[in-house]
């Protein structure tokens, strides 16, 4: 059996003009571009198994209607069925908001079906030529670039996952790169388009396509080692990785097999967690607004992250919220390694928990995907009222209900 690959970058960069993403305080539109948003497709299969096709796409999210309409985009494209197909987001909190309006009551926001229209043309349009290649697993740490931005020594998986693809003369023909940590380089003051640090890290890589896959991001950002915001900054953090992976990636490697990559999607039901009443939330409100810092730096930065959390948990004790929330999970292995896809921000300590109790030697837990369902908090975030347990969806029991779910997902991916 022979390994099928087929790979593109897409540069869907919008006009300026539009509204961006990612930061509550930000209400200016977007006035160029500092590097281009790409749509990158990495499909895996066989002449007899479609495999997957992994579409990664510059933005801070992805809805689920999007999710739907680039799917099927990329199987018209592939010419196979649209549940192969996998849409994730970098992450990037300098995209447009226009490509999946509303997320989160956190994150209103126009859905512009002009803009996202484009961007599923430019997919569906993509022509999709596969040839055989060999397939090899890498993974290096990779320091200085994000911590755990509650404490810099908090749980983060520093690891960065590399699966490279070659072809049969031995040119390197593409890369799948997946790493955790929130590409926020550029701040709210920041009115141009960019791929933020994973697009320097793009850049410096010396493959003809590389696809991004965002981690367990969720606590995870470069507040602890950004030395400032900026072009500058996004170079030099992006250098730091594609340093790292270009290093991993001279050398051997595990070498995959020459078959498909399995592909298992399911629907989880998980339970919204309790809010408070309304004036218990107004009351936390109050209290964040007193205790906000002025002027940057992490521990500013902690209290106004603090204030928006406040401020979003007001909205959604207001939104008209279900009891419970169905969310899409996707398993993909190949060989010793699996993947597994959420549509959620989940914390590194999930990240880690999974591959301790994982049968697959290699598990990578990847989030921003099919879909947003905000935040996968800890205990420690729940305990302390972080940022992200004020506006998460679910509380730690519901948490560890997915969590069992996934392993025994991974198990029967195993077993079968």
């Amino acid at each position: 059996m022979t390994l099928l690959l087929a790979a593109a970058s897409l540069d869907v960069t919008p006009p300026p003009g539009h509204p961006m993403d990612g930061y509550a305080g930000r209400s200016d539109p977007a006035t160029g571009t500092a590097d281009p948003l790409l749509a990158t497709i990495v499909w895996l299969g066989t002449a007899d198994d479609p495999g997957v096709l992994w579409l990664s796409l510059d933005a801070v999210a992805v809805s689920a209607e999007l999710t739907a309409e680039l799917a099927a985009a990329a199987g018209v494209a592939a010419g196979i069925p649209a549940d192969r197909v996998l849409v994730c987001a970098s992450h990037t909190h300098s995209g447009p908001t226009g490509w999946s309006g509303t997320i989160h009551p956190v994150l209103p926001a126009e859905h512009d079906p002009a803009l996202a229209g484009a961007l599923v043309s430019a997919v569906e349009s993509c022509r999709l030529n596969r040839r055989p290649v060999t397939a090899s697993w890498h993974s290096a740490r990779v320091d200085g670039l994000g911590t755990n931005r509650h404490r810099v020594d908090g749980p983060h998986d520093a690891t960065a996952g590399i699966l490279a693809f070659d072809d049969l003369n031995g040119s390197r023909a593409a890369v799948l790169l997946d790493f955790a940590c929130h590409p926020t380089v550029h701040g709210p003051e920041h009115l141009r388009w960019s791929a933020d640090w994973p697009g320097a890290a793009r850049d410096r890589l010396a493959v003809p396509v590389v696809g991004f896959l965002q981690g367990s991001a969720g606590d995870i950002s470069t507040r602890y080692t950004r030395t400032g915001r900026g072009a500058a900054e996004v170079s030099r953090l992006g250098g730091l990785l594609a340093q790292v992976v270009t290093r991993a990636l001279a050398g051997e490697g595990q070498p995959l097999p020459a078959v498909a990559p399995r592909v298992r999607r399911t629907r989880i039901a998980v339970a919204r967690r309790r809010l408070p009443p309304v004036d218990e939330a107004a009351a936390l409100l109050a209290v964040a607004e007193a205790d906000v810092m002025q002027g940057e730096g992490p521990a500013a930065r902690a209290t106004q992250t603090r204030l928006d959390g406040a401020r979003g948990q007001v909205a959604m004790v207001a939104a008209d919220l279900p009891a419970k929330l169905e969310l899409p999970v996707s398993v993909v292995t190949l060989g010793p390694v699996a993947w597994v896809h959420l549509p959620l921000e989940p914390f590194a300590a999930h990240a880690l928990q999974l591959q301790a109790a994982s049968p697959y030697p290699v598990t990578r837990l990847i989030g921003y995907t099919d879909g947003y369902f905000g935040y996968l908090v800890d205990a420690e975030a729940e305990r302390n009222g972080f940022y992200e347990a004020l506006i998460t969806y679910f509380d730690t029991a519901a948490t560890e209900h997915l969590l069992d779910q996934i392993l025994a997902l991974l198990h029967n991916q195993q077993d079968g």
